[in-house]
């Protein structure tokens, strides 16, 4: 049996191997560093840097994905679209936190069943882009992990020490985490983000002999993520996600058939392993009712107990009027309805939601019982990247879908 090690060269063999091969792939949305030595450098640092998370804390979280996929459970989801350096403080942690908890509470009294609860926090540093440039002719920004927002070459300059200060960030903020919920004396909540800058994610591994096959566990975040665009089948993302031991999520969108789901569970959950695989899909409230019963259908067929969860933030973005990225709340509740409305068909259990949100008044999104319009957008319009629902419309919403568990 392999020692516990957080340097993935000193697994067995065949996983060293193995994971070379899955790192060799095509990488879509990977920065280009301007010195690629520097990066091995600051790699080879971020090898012996300590755990983020904890394997028995990793565990209990596939335990209860497990109840989510048996239809014991439900999942909420739900944090910052990109955390910053500069907001990685109590009070924005703490905010978040405390509206995550509210919902969680106001589901568990819908549903009559446990809630678990994972933050987009405490390493959502990295984002994919559709461009690679912007319209100033920029590197676009891909995340502080990446680069800065500010609009200058020097700050849209890739820069891997970046990478020192992500992993720095994300255990501060897994300390608080910690720290809150234990002031509070709530359950446990668990972390997760975007599996996006391999450079980074291959750091923080570990040889874990204790499933049914070796693999390799992170301990960057207990809850991995592949975004829609990073899922190819014959890409790095998915072949790097083959090799974990962590609970792993996959985003589905509108490009996705029945047959190319099947196969992702195929590859992504092998042992049929119930709450080892999360399918998120994001499809828009225009395309949901329409396109997710055949995948769920096919799914269910496999025999595999996934969880399904739906995103109903990213396939329902639009630009306003004025010029603002935005979504807006009636469009996130008719996604979240028909996404309920296709499990009741097809007899499956509506196992989750994954929003972007925060804590603070923000005026990113509109809609909601305060009728955010157009004009009010630039008022509190703080995201790094994508619009999160506020603290009173994240509330809103947990009430929505308790109507809907009911």
């Amino acid at each position: 049996m392999i020692g516990l090690s957080y340097r993935p060269w000193a697994a067995e063999r065949l996983l060293a191997g193995r994971l070379t091969a899955a790192l060799a792939r095509p990488a879509a949305q990977q920065p280009v560093w301007p010195d690629p030595e520097q990066a091995s450098i600051v790699a080879a640092r971020l090898h012996h840097a300590p755990p983020i998370v904890a394997p028995d804390e990793t565990a209990r979280l596939h335990d209860r994905l497990a109840s989510v996929a048996r239809g014991e459970a439900f999942l909420l989801q739900g944090g910052d679209c990109a955390e910053t350096f500069a907001d990685n403080t109590e009070p924005h942690l703490r905010a978040n936190l405390r509206v995550l908890q509210e919902m969680a509470a106001v589901l568990a009294r819908a549903a009559g069943m446990p809630v678990v609860t994972i933050a987009r926090m405490a390493g959502q540093y990295a984002k994919p882009r559709s461009l690679p440039v912007d319209t100033l002719g920029l590197p676009v920004y891909r995340g502080d992990i990446v680069n800065g927002p500010e609009a200058t070459p020097a700050a849209r300059t890739p820069d891997p020490q970046r990478m020192l200060l992500a992993h720095a960030n994300a255990a501060s903020a897994m300390d608080r985490v910690r720290e809150l919920c234990a002031d509070r004396d709530a359950s446990e909540v668990y972390v997760s983000h975007e599996m996006l800058l391999l450079d980074y994610e291959r750091t923080g591994l570990w040889v874990d002999a204790g499933g049914q096959e070796p693999r390799l566990s992170s301990g960057l975040a207990h809850f991995l993520w592949i975004g829609d665009r990073t899922r190819q089948l014959d890409g790095a993302h998915v072949a790097f996600a083959e090799l974990l031991s962590n609970p792993i999520g996959l985003k589905i969108g509108p490009g996705v058939t029945p047959e190319q789901a099947v196969e992702y569970v195929r590859r992504l959950d092998p042992h049929g392993t119930p709450g080892r695989l999360t399918l998120v899909s994001r499809m828009g409230h225009h395309l949901v009712r329409d396109l997710l019963p055949p995948i769920v259908a096919k799914v269910n067929a496999s025999g595999h107990e996934v969880v399904w969860q739906c995103d109903p933030m990213h396939g329902n973005t639009r630009t306003s009027g004025i010029g603002y990225k935005t979504r807006h709340f009636e469009h996130v509740v008719d996604e979240l309805a028909g996404f309920f409305e296709v499990h009741r068909w097809l007899g499956t259990h509506p196992g989750g939601i994954h929003v972007e949100m925060t804590g603070e008044d923000v005026t990113e999104c509109l809609g909601g019982a305060r009728a955010i319009a157009e004009a009010d957008l630039p008022a509190r319009y703080r995201t790094a990247c994508d619009p999160r629902l506020n603290a009173d419309q994240s509330v809103e919403l947990a009430h929505v879908v308790a109507e809907l568990l009911r």
